[in-house]
């Protein structure tokens, strides 16, 4: 059975330079994010507001927390002071909920907009449509959430074997991603994030700078 050190290696070898790897770290212990942060990692992924809460303040300061899972308004208050970007922001109503808890801290919060590609109606997100309406709408996204950074976009594509259906829906992501760099908030690289243990691969090459893999690293995820 290979170690986490020889998994890690492994999935890291395999990204290209500019692709940022976030280690989806949903239900590991923290024993086990101190193992692989130990291993040079520093970018992990939160699915969970109670989870985030618990981990961030037993590992070390220089984690770059991420949450990546579907985040409800009543949960923001939790992980805004925490996670260095939220990718699955999915409604206005939440951006107005992100800039409202920013606000209140004094901090601008980093996030992307979750598009929806797939072809599953449990998955969430903006239509192409609604993001080239906020970030070419009328004020602009800094203006109307001063309180909010929009760095990109995030996608989940089809849970399914045909990689020639994921490609599509990625390439339909990442042509979007490229129409509208110049919406996002300047003076950061903008973010695509596609990508999981499953279909990585198929998402760097239709064109993502960022993949969340948890399994391929860690192991099978223990039941919740």
């Amino acid at each position: 059975m290979s170690t986490l050190a020889e998994r890690y290696s492994a999935v890291s070898a395999g990204l290209p330079g500019h692709v940022q790897l976030v280690a989806v770290s949903k239900t590991r212990s923290a024993g086990e994010v101190q193992a692989l942060y130990d291993l040079g990692q520093r970018a992990f992924g939160e699915n969970y507001p109670q989870e985030l809460r618990a981990k961030a303040p037993a590992l070390p300061a220089d984690i770059e927390w991420h949450f990546i899972g579907h985040l409800q308004r009543s949960n923001v208050r939790h992980v805004v002071p925490i996670a260095s970007l939220i990718h699955g922001v999915d409604g206005e109503k939440l951006l107005d909920e992100i800039d409202k808890r920013g606000g209140a801290i004094g901090r601008v919060v980093d996030v992307l907009l979750q598009v929806h590609i797939a072809q599953e109606e449990t998955k969430h997100g903006f239509s192409a449509g609604e993001v080239e309406d906020i970030l070419q709408g009328t004020p602009a996204p800094s203006e109307r959430w001063p309180h909010v950074r929009i760095r990109g976009l995030m996608g989940m594509a089809t849970n399914t074997e045909d990689e020639a259906l994921v490609g599509a829906e990625f390439r339909g992501l990442a042509d979007l991603f490229q129409r509208s760099l110049a919406g996002f908030t300047q003076g950061r690289p903008p973010v695509l994030s596609m990508g999981m243990s499953g279909d990585a691969r198929v998402a760097i090459e239709a064109g993502s700078n960022l993949v969340r893999i948890g399994t391929a690293i860690f192991g099978e995820r223990p039941a919740r």
